[in-house]
């Protein structure tokens, strides 16, 4: 077996770590005193990860393996959400083979292959053979940059964000510097698109911007784009933004720091402004505000801004898709559309590149494959972690749950998001839902309604009801100005 060669690089901190963590390092990190690592495959490591990782990570990755209730888990990071076609066929295949035939759409569009056995040097080896691996081996944790799934096609776009998001990520895998960040210290990069998450929170947001007819970049720290921004900078000066925000915030977070919200409880934002202006050039900020735009884009049809292309958005049933799912989505990427998938943070897909003429027949068959296509039905609003039959700290099996409060509503027309978590940690969920549904049984939870005035999921409106009583409590509930 590959994993057997284990070698002392990856240090005695982490095989401490394994104790409660089963991770999972391929081959290819194996030598350290290889600068240009070629695994079987032909894929190319740049350098060995960190050898006391200085803010380990219990987050699954593609190079490691974590260990769930229902066998491995395997997280692949894809550059903007996007995957080839080939690609995702090499992702289906190897959930087939390797693993129990189960892929899930993250809530920041990655793809994540469940159930992983014995096989997991082989699973691996073939994600890493569809190019699908990062371009040093420490780099994989820290490739957290958000886009718009509609990036680069977005008719309402001020900037294709695309280029520089392609150099933050290759600073990001390649300055070893960077591989000391949290795996969940994330980036956001908005070219003003209106398809566009603006609820999920970022360690660092940027918004493109028209302050004064120049385009700009407007950011904040520990927030959303919707929040007022801090300052600006040129277009020009958006990847040297990015880099001096990462170097300051590891110059001044100690290591059980893990997240800019905790340098921020020390510090005020005009403190870390004055060591970045040190660095590259800001300007001040008055009244910008982020435009936000109708929610639901990420499902239908919509005009690209290429003349007589569409893109197409459909949704898998809570997350969760099948091999043949994503094989038929990739099929029809290449036979209609430009043979590329965009996952979204809605856990959901795009069909980018499409003609409008082909449009309907591509939504019907998505339909066929199992895909939701209309807003209107109720499972494309609820949210479900893995629950009990996949998580040990699930007190509820959520995703049955999920499913069954979906045929209870099914004629109820409210298009609020609900979601359902097994845990307090909300895996699930990057934000703070208008409904909250926290398992306090196998079967029963308690209910929240988002709250702007509360911290956490929001006000409590009643405790261990039953998925049947959570629905009629949903059906009757009012809407308050205070859901924000």
């Amino acid at each position: 077996m590959m994993f057997a060669r284990w070698v002392d690089i990856i240090g005695h901190k982490t095989f401490a770590f394994r104790r409660q963590f089963s991770w999972a390092f391929h081959p290819a990190v194996q030598s350290r005193h290889n600068a240009d690592l070629r695994i079987l495959t032909g894929y190319s490591v740049k350098s060995p990860p960190t050898t006391s990782p200085l803010r380990p990570s219990a987050c699954p990755g593609l190079l490691r393996v974590v260990q769930a209730l229902d066998g491995g888990i395997c997280r692949i990071k894809l550059e903007g959400g996007s995957i080839r076609s080939d690609q995702a066929r090499a992702v289906a295949q190897a959930a087939q083979l390797y693993a129990g035939g189960e892929i899930e759409a993250t809530n920041r569009a990655n793809l994540q292959i469940r159930g992983i056995g014995v096989h997991q040097a082989a699973l691996i080896d073939s994600l890493l053979a569809a190019d699908l691996g990062p371009a040093t081996a420490a780099g994989d944790d820290v490739r957290n940059l958000m886009l718009s799934p509609s990036a680069g096609i977005d008719r309402h776009m001020l900037v294709d964000t695309r280029p520089l998001a392609r150099e933050i990520l290759t600073s990001l895998q390649t300055h070893a510097r960077f591989h000391e960040l949290s795996a969940k210290f994330a980036v956001q990069l908005d070219g003003g698109e209106a398809l566009a998450m603006l609820a999920h929170p970022h360690d660092l947001w940027l918004s493109a911007a028209d302050l004064g007819g120049e385009l700009s970049l407007v950011f904040g720290f520990a927030g959303c784009p919707t929040d007022r921004p801090v300052a600006a900078v040129s277009l020009q000066d958006g990847h040297a933004l990015v880099i001096a925000v990462l170097e300051t915030f590891l110059e001044l977070a100690r290591p059980d720091q893990t997240r800019m919200r905790h340098v921020l409880a020390e510090r005020s934002p005009e403190q870390l402004l004055q060591i970045l202006a040190k660095r590259v050039p800001l300007r001040s900020v008055d009244k910008w505000r982020r435009r936000v735009t109708a929610p639901g884009l990420h499902l239908g049809t919509y005009a690209q801004l290429q003349k007589g292309l569409v893109h197409v958005g459909v949704m898998p049933p809570l997350g969760r898709l099948n091999p043949s799912m994503l094989n038929g989505a990739a099929r029809l990427a290449e036979q209609f559309g430009d043979a590329s998938l965009r996952l979204t943070p809605w856990q959901s897909l795009l069909l980018p590149n499409v003609r409008q003429a082909d449009a309907s027949l591509v939504t019907r068959q998505l339909q066929d494959l199992g895909y939701l296509i209309d807003a209107a039905e109720p499972l494309t609003h609820l949210v479900a972690c893995t629950g009990s039959a996949g998580c040990s700290k699930g007190l509820a099996d959520t995703k049955g749950d999920a499913r069954l409060l979906g045929a209870l509503r099914k004629n109820e027309r409210s298009q609020d998001q609900v979601h359902l978590t097994g845990c307090a940690r909300s895996c699930a969920c990057a934000h703070t839902a208008p409904v909250t549904l926290l398992a306090s049984s196998n079967g029963r939870y308690d209910v929240y309604f988002r709250d702007a005035a509360l911290p956490g999921f929001g006000a409590l409106q009643a405790r261990n009801l039953t998925i049947e009583a959570a629905g009629a409590l949903l059906d009757a509930r009012p809407r308050s100005p205070l859901d924000a």
